[in-house]
């Protein structure tokens, strides 16, 4: 549903004046009312102000869109105000609202108020498209510049659909949080600007968005596959198709776009798995590569459980009486027993979810009970003289042996079972595999698991006895990591070392490996508010972003500004980074959530070091980017 469908003159009011932020909610319920949307005016207004008592819902640049669902609203609706001279509506930029949208949806229905809510914010982020709203002299000037803008921005899909998309891709990362989606908005900017219609599906945290159709892909001229894992690949069995990293559909869109309308691209043959075989990966794209492919999967499957599941364990300690009984410290109370016993269960998943979706990622659907399985008996730390474990540890690096072990055994069966009758082709998934396979690969997981126990048992004894300097540089190294690349390999290799020694009981690591990860949006976004004259209007205001991001430990912020300038933004950012790593070493900060950022301080071991370690990490790397990078007037 379209914006203007929502938004009728008579709930639209310019050239408004008002005293203060309630004054500002009074006026925009009153024209949804006389839009005809509420049921009850007094309901609805409580249910903004409940929305707005959990944060404001300004979102900076003069910019504010309440927002409610409730039994109060007839229909979906909207009603908007521009305040000339600006309302104090707390944002966090501390700017005055000049654009104030709000957005009303009837409690059960469809959320039409997310995508309203989604499509305003959207365009908004166009700076001239807001001044135009703000400057309008006329309601019907004001929605006709919406209608305008959303048509340019969205309708054009539908129009192309007509006629079918010359380009499709898929983007993917292994935490599907920002990678997937700007690579996908860069492959559509990049196919516009050529003049060549594109269309990407995105395998986000969320699921699949925009997903591609069988009419679009028996249409396109070319498929880009611009994914750090594992995607469906069946269904564009010959078409050409490009496989590249998502850092590439950032950075390379144009690049990428040019080769999968070339007639000199391979043309892409199915042989039997949902995601490409082993044989034909290593040819395109390296075995190294494959095996990266493989084992982001299984992370990307994994870190729910070690996110959801360590929270819950960091609550129950920051909930609990350490003093009735500091052996049981976590336990001590119902509420802190409740939430620990859940957390270790969900975190307790993560290494067969690790093992069996690393097995399927290589084998496809047979692999994931016998990676699943291989996960557990790495977990159990089984051995032939202890098969109930228990005297080994096996951890994080057992698992992660046990779902390559456990993919390559069904790849290889599957390759002896080609022999077998076509009339035995039933068995073979729902008996064959699964028995021979999960048998297989509990014999050899059994066998190393002593040797991967030592390893293990020799890494967690090496961290424990390091000496002060010794951990602090440690910190630093991990911290410095997570701005190499910013979401690509080796950021992910600091932190699924942190994830792994968490494992372990080594909280200290995690700590530094998330300051460090905060570091490259946050050390930006203080150098364009503070040092304005070295970057465009543009860029400052994505600086502004960045704060919200850094803050979520959300790395790839940062990389835009990466893209644009990668010698003086990277060094920058992982000298800042490493400072904040080794700090938080310094000041023994530990960690047992392994993501969110300053949302989960509370949960955090001495929480005021650790924020010292990330604001000193990040004005180190904020100025010397600023000491780098020229004023834009002397380039």
């Amino acid at each position: 549903m379209k914006i203007t469908e929502l938004l009728k003159a008579d709930s639209v009011e310019l050239n408004v004046t008002v005293s203060d932020k309630e004054g500002a909610i009074d006026k925009l319920v009153s024209l949804m009312e006389r839009g005809g949307r509420l049921k009850d005016r007094v309901l609805y207004k409580e249910e903004i102000l409940k929305r707005e008592a959990h944060g404001s819902t300004a979102v900076g640049e003069g910019i504010a869109i309440p927002h409610a669902k409730t039994k109060a609203v007839e229909e979906a609706g909207l009603a908007a105000i521009v305040v000339p001279d600006g309302v104090d509506y707390e944002a966090f930029d501390g700017s005055a609202a000049n654009l104030i949208f709000m957005i009303a949806a009837p409690e059960g229905g469809a959320d039409l108020h997310l995508e309203a809510l989604s499509r305003l914010s959207t365009l908004l982020m166009d700076g001239d498209f807001k001044e135009d709203l703000i400057h309008a002299e006329s309601k019907e000037e004001f929605l006709k510049l919406i209608d305008d803008k959303e048509s340019e921005r969205y309708q054009k899909k539908s129009d192309i659909k007509t006629s079918g998309y010359r380009v499709l891709a898929v983007t993917a990362c292994p935490t599907g949080i920002a990678h997937t989606f700007m690579a996908a908005e860069n492959l559509e900017k990049s196919g516009k600007q050529m003049g060549i219609s594109l269309k990407a599906e995105t395998n986000g945290a969320e699921g699949i968005g925009n997903a591609l159709t069988k009419e679009e892909i028996a249409q396109a001229e070319g498929i880009i596959i611009a994914a750090d894992k594992n995607v469906d690949m069946a269904r564009f069995d010959g078409k050409r198709v490009v496989i590249a990293t998502v850092s590439d559909g950032i950075q390379k869109g144009e690049e990428l776009v040019k080769r999968a309308i070339d007639s000199d691209t391979p043309i892409f043959h199915y042989s039997g798995s949902s995601s490409q075989p082993l044989e034909d990966k290593e040819e395109t794209e390296g075995v190294g590569r494959s095996i990266y492919k493989h084992l982001m999967n299984g992370v990307s499957h994994m870190l729910p459980f070690v996110i959801g599941g360590g929270i819950l364990i960091a609550l129950a300690f920051l909930l609990d009486d350490y003093s009735i009984d500091p052996s049981n410290f976590g336990k001590n109370t119902p509420l802190a027993a409740y939430l620990k016993t859940i957390g270790e269960q969900a975190f307790g998943m993560m290494l067969p979810v690790l093992a069996g979706y690393i097995a399927m990622s290589i084998a496809d659907r047979p692999g994931l009970a016998v990676g699943f399985v291989g996960g557990l008996i790495a977990k159990m730390g089984s051995t032939f003289a202890n098969p109930g474990g228990g005297s080994v540890n096996a951890g994080f690096l057992g698992a992660l042996l046990a779902g390559f072990i456990g993919g390559y055994i069904v790849l290889l069966l599957k390759k002896w079972f080609r022999r077998l009758p076509k009339s035995l082709e039933g068995i073979k998934p729902v008996l064959l595999y699964p028995l021979i396979g999960i048998f297989l690969t509990a014999v050899i997981t059994t066998f190393i698991n002593p040797f991967i126990g030592a390893i293990n048992d020799g890494l967690t004894g090496l961290l424990n006895h390091m000496g002060g300097t010794s951990k602090i540089v440690l910190g630093a190294v991990v911290g410095g990591m997570m701005s190499v690349d910013m979401g690509g390999p080796v950021n992910k290799a600091a932190y699924v070392f942190g994830t792994a020694q968490l494992a372990e009981g080594n909280f200290d690591i995690m700590a530094a490996v998330m300051a460090g990860g905060m570091v490259p949006p946050l050390a930006i976004a203080l150098c364009t508010t503070f040092f304005k004259q070295k970057f465009t209007q543009k860029e400052r205001q994505s600086g502004l972003v960045n704060y919200i991001m850094g803050l979520s430990f959300i790395s790839e912020g940062a990389i835009p500004f990466a893209a644009a300038d990668p010698i003086r933004v990277i060094l920058s950012c992982i000298v800042g980074s490493a400072v904040a790593g080794g700090l938080s070493m310094a000041f023994n900060c530990t960690l047992r959530a392994p993501h969110g950022g300053i949302f989960v301080l509370p949960t955090i071991g001495n929480p005021i070091g650790y924020l010292v370690a990330v604001i000193v990490g990040s004005a180190v790397g904020c100025v010397i980017l600023a000491t780098l990078k020229k004023n834009l007037r002397t380039e």
